[in-house]
């Protein structure tokens, strides 16, 4: 489910991430999630199975809120407005809520892939 991620070479690299920081929070601002009060969690599609345990594992107040978040997305859309000012996302305001549970879950099906392939083969006696 996890994209490819080049968030460890860049911040290995001091002056990539000088050079990376102020194009992605432009990215990040020109997407116009946030206008809409989105946060970028909210834009995973729920398809997946993987998505669908993480959103069940949400604290309650946290699932509260993202449904909130999508609705009042939804009606701005219909309605072709943007959020006001101080009711937008603010940037430090946009992190990660839903994938960590993402990772957690897809570690947990790597880890039962394994066990479920693992052979386990009986010892031979050794008669001496």
């Amino acid at each position: 489910m996890s994209a490819p991620s080049m968030t460890k070479f860049i911040t290995k690299r001091p002056w990539l991430k000088r050079w990376m920081v102020p194009l992605a929070n432009w990215y990040a601002d020109a997407a116009g999630y946030r206008k809409l009060g989105l946060r970028a969690d909210d834009l995973i599609p729920e398809e997946s199975d993987t998505v669908m345990l993480a959103l069940k594992r949400l604290p309650p107040k946290e699932a509260y809120d993202r449904v909130f978040r999508l609705r009042r997305a939804f009606q701005c859309s219909l309605s072709h407005q943007l959020l006001p000012k101080d009711q937008q996302t603010r940037p430090e305001d946009d992190y990660l809520y839903l994938t960590p549970y993402i990772k957690e879950i897809e570690a947990e099906s790597r880890e039962r892939g394994d066990l479920e392939a693992m052979v386990v083969k009986k010892r031979k006696e050794n008669k001496s």
